[in-house]
């Protein structure tokens, strides 16, 4: 029986690869010259710990991740931005996590929207991920284009059509 996974997945390397870019941008920039900017990615945490002069730079450098971000294929709904927070030498720094996975709820309403549609097919929630399933291909196409005009807070990957 035909089916496909809704997932959340982030590739990492591409995240290295928008904050790397970032970093260039921020070097070559004349606003910056000579402030004290920093931009890391933390793998094992996946977050991005970002730390500026002041907050209008913090503010740039947000915006600055977020646009290489779309410039390399990732959206920007994965980041989850934090608070201001000032540092010990007189910066401005804030993280962002970047969020994986499907969780409980958001599971839940992708069920209930896709039970909606009244088509004959079979979703079920597997750890992070929604399963569906059902007799037809065109009917597993018409859930992911339902799918992708509506919005839950975080990107989601069609994969695995079988």
């Amino acid at each position: 029986m035909p089916s496909f996974d809704i997932v959340n997945e982030i590739d990492a390397q591409e995240v290295d690869n928008a904050v790397n870019n970032a970093l260039k941008e921020v070097a070559t920039r004349y606003d910056f010259r000579g402030l004290h900017t920093e931009i890391e990615f933390h793998k094992k945490e996946n977050r991005i710990s970002m730390v500026a002069a002041e907050s209008m730079k913090l503010e740039a450098v947000k915006d600055m991740v977020i646009k290489h971000f779309i410039k390399r294929g990732l959206e920007p709904k994965a980041l989850e931005f934090g608070d201001k927070e000032g540092s010990s030498q007189g910066h401005v720094k804030m993280s962002a996590t970047i969020k994986e996975g499907i969780d409980r709820e958001t599971a839940k309403k992708i069920v209930k929207e896709i039970k909606n549609l009244k088509l004959k097919v079979q979703p079920a929630i597997q750890d992070e991920q929604v399963r569906v399933t059902g007799k037809k291909i065109d009917e597993l196409q018409e859930v992911i284009r339902h799918l992708k005009g509506k919005s839950f807070g975080i990107p989601l990957q069609f994969v695995n059509l079988k």
